[in-house]
């Protein structure tokens, strides 16, 4: 998990894809999923063009049972926000890892209940 976060604020295509399952699935808040390894790199080559800044920094990190969770922030993403404001705002990223290897990526708003059931604290 912590190499695909890794992958992703170097843009680094190649990298992500040799972490993700074939059968991988992006899910970005309530948007359908969107399933494939090869859907799945040409939506990141999508947005790493037209977000080349986007980093995500991680605050907190949890893991459990395959599942890894991460309560961060962005900046240069499509929000389009300065740096400053974009911080401001919490998302969770949850991942579900196979064999050492990403089959899901889940983008979610920083909601009580999702820490709750992900085991981030609140304080976090």
């Amino acid at each position: 998990m912590i190499s695909f976060l890794d992958c992703i604020n170097r843009g680094d295509l190649d990298g992500l894809a040799a972490l993700m399952t074939d059968d991988d699935a992006l899910i970005v808040l309530e948007e359908p999923p969107l399933v494939g390894r090869k859907a799945n790199f040409e939506a990141w080559n999508g947005y790493f063009t037209a977000f080349p800044s986007y980093v995500i920094h991680p605050r907190h990190i949890v893991s459990s049972r395959g599942t890894v969770a991460v309560l961060g922030t962005t900046t240069g993403s499509h929000l389009e926000l300065p740096d400053e404001e974009e911080m401001k705002l919490d998302v969770i990223w949850v991942a579900e890892v196979v064999n050492g290897r990403l089959s899901r990526w889940r983008v979610a708003e920083d909601a009580p209940e999702l820490r709750a059931e992900i085991g981030i604290p609140s304080n976090a």
